[in-house]
């Protein structure tokens, strides 16, 4: 341990951060002797600007009061306690000499290039509406999470193990204020008051035997040592968001949801972890379906040991019910998303899954099996145990996303849509490889038979549609463009009522974001009042990788090209992310 020690800070103190320089796209700091490089973060903008505070209501119920604002987090360096100072050092030494980012899709160099790279939090900030004018039912707050590290990642690193930050467009009468937060879980706060990453990158910091055994038994180090408490999470928020039981949540599959406000200013602020008065143990899906008429949220959570699968629900008032264990997984799959029906809740058991015994070997804990069949799982929505539960296979049939479900003849059929990933092998290292095809698959629960067929040939995935129909019969769906992935290139619109007989291409309306400019997921936000399903407006943020410039876009989701109802010019760029939610203004008044 000794020499080790010597080894490390001999090596230190021999390269100092003079070495160090800028590359090409002045997003990092390369050092060809230390093989090691910083992301530079960008800063905030200096002005100061002046946010118009809303008029009064004239209401008799006074609102809720708002947190204190939380400061910038300073961008600082804080000198580090000593131990702080050695599991460093081990640290530096693990990502250089023993396990650095040797493939390029965990090479922080390419994975956090360009619009990938991070950026610091910005506080409420008006932004200009240089097109059109925004429409009054988009009163509220688009909100979209998504990956972005805190610190400079010191070795591997996977897109999904950055830090999640909110990015959020409040919109009151025609005009619109930016915020970028990050979700203060707990994982945020000790690095941040530490100065340093603590928690080590699951998804690139376990790959092979060596880097495992190293990283695992630093990590132990850590907290025995008092820098960290497992038992408080070690998740990163990142993915999605959710409203239901009276709260909103910023969502990661590897923890507890963490509560969110967004305040009347446009400031947005971390509750705190959420855990359903200890009721919810470890971690829920990204992922929950809020049923619009009854408001109920159903969920799942799932995990390396049995039972793999655990599905409950949350009802109106915010109440969870026991879990249901679903002992019929019988081996750890990855369960991204799911859907439900009016009767039932519908799970995929895919090609990809956890296999810690892959370690052993020199491989990844999380990876594909090209040899298992996946499956369809149907258990009753309301079920209070699995007896009920029944699977059929699916043969080459692997979604991570789900875009809705519902029943038909009664409730014997059951009608899936989802985007199947054709390349599945290349789900984790090479999101470039993916294409997604959106398919229609049918169930007849008498019969056990199972039809599927394709729906559209484009590459399209983060498929969403008008709230109201989740869990009923729908006939839009939006989608992202990929081209390739996780880049999106635009949005198409389809028409899932067609090719029922003719099997033809479902896109009947498509925008393209032109050359250089590419966004995210797209969300759609129904009029108020709306008279037809795709009555409505489909939003989404939206990037020019030439100018260096993001935008909030509202497109008419009625229009055969999707057109551009107003283009919201925005204080600075937005970095590619995850998923999205509005949030309606009466809405966020509650929160």
């Amino acid at each position: 341990m000794d020499a080790l020690s010597s080894t490390f800070l001999s090596t230190l103190s021999q390269h100092p951060k003079s070495l160090l320089s800028p590359n090409n796209n002045n997003n990092y700091y390369y050092s060809p002797t230390l093989k090691v490089f910083s992301v530079r973060i960008e800063e905030r903008p200096q002005t100061t600007t002046t946010i118009t505070k809303p008029q009064e209501k004239s209401t008799p119920s006074p609102p809720k009061p708002t947190p204190k604002r939380e400061p910038i987090p300073s961008r600082k360096p804080i000198e580090p306690s000593f131990p702080s100072f050695i599991f460093n050092a081990f640290d530096d030494f693990v990502n250089t000499f023993i396990d650095p980012p040797r493939k390029s899709s965990v090479d922080p160099r390419y994975v956090l290039s360009n619009n990938f790279a991070p950026v610091d939090e910005l506080p409420p900030t008006e932004c200009e509406v240089v097109e059109g004018s925004l429409p009054s039912c988009l009163d509220g707050a688009y909100i979209r999470n998504g990956p972005n590290p805190q610190y400079l990642p010191r070795g591997p690193y996977h897109l999904f193990d950055g830090d999640g930050m909110l990015h959020s467009i409040k919109i009151s009468q025609g005009k619109a204020t930016f915020c970028s937060r990050f979700v203060k879980t707990y994982k945020y706060n000790i690095e941040n008051e530490a100065g340093s990453p603590i928690i080590p990158n699951v998804f690139s910091g376990f790959n092979g035997l060596t880097a495992s055994a190293v990283r695992g038994a630093l990590t132990a180090a850590r907290a025995i040592a008092g820098q960290f408490n497992p038992t408080n999470g070690i998740g990163l928020a990142n993915t999605s968001l959710a409203l239901f039981g009276g709260k909103l949540f910023a969502l990661g599959e590897s923890d507890l949801p963490y509560e969110v406000k967004i305040a009347p200013d446009g400031d947005i602020f971390t509750l705190g972890r959420h855990d359903f008065n200890g009721n919810l143990f470890m971690s829920m899906t990204a992922h929950p379906k809020i049923d619009p008429e009854t408001n109920e949220a159903f969920a799942f959570r799932y995990g390396p040991m049995p039972p793999f699968l655990n599905y409950f629900r949350v009802d109106p008032n915010g109440t969870k019910t026991p879990d249901v264990p679903i002992f019929s997984m019988t081996r750890p799959s990855f369960l991204h998303d799911f859907a439900i029906t009016k009767k039932y809740a519908i799970f995929s058991d895919i090609q990809i899954g956890m296999n810690p015994i892959e370690l052993l070997t020199g491989g990844s804990p999380v990876g594909t099996d090209s040899g298992k069949i996946p499956r369809i799982g149907v258990i009753p929505r309301y079920a209070k145990d699995e007896s009920k539960m029944r699977w059929f296979d699916v043969p080459g049939f692997n979604i991570v996303h789900a875009i809705n479900a519902w029943d038909e003849d009664g409730g014997d059929t059951i009608v899936l849509i989802a985007p199947n990933i054709l390349s599945v092998e290349h789900t984790l290292e090479r999101m470039d490889m993916i294409h997604a095809s959106v398919e229609k698959v049918k169930i007849n629960l008498k019969t056990g038979m199972v039809s599927r067929h394709p729906i559209s040939t484009r590459n399209l995935d983060f498929g969403v549609i008008n709230p109201a129909y989740v869990g009923k019969k729908n006939k839009y769906v939006y989608a992202a463009i990929g081209d390739p992935m996780p880049k999106v290139i635009g949005i198409a619109k389809l028409d899932v009522s067609v090719a029922e007989v003719d099997r033809r291409d479902c896109i009947v309306a498509c925008r393209i974001f032109g050359e250089d400019c590419f966004g995210g997921e797209p969300f759609f936000v129904p009029k108020n009042p709306s008279i037809d399903e795709d009555d409505g407006y489909v939003v989404s943020y939206v990037h020019n990788e030439k100018t260096g410039e993001s935008k909030f876009l509202v497109m008419d989701a009625t229009s055969p090209n999707l057109d551009i109802v107003a283009h919201v010019k925005l204080p600075r760029r937005v970095p590619y992310g995850f998923h999205g939610l509005f949030v309606r203004e009466n809405d966020l008044m509650k929160l």
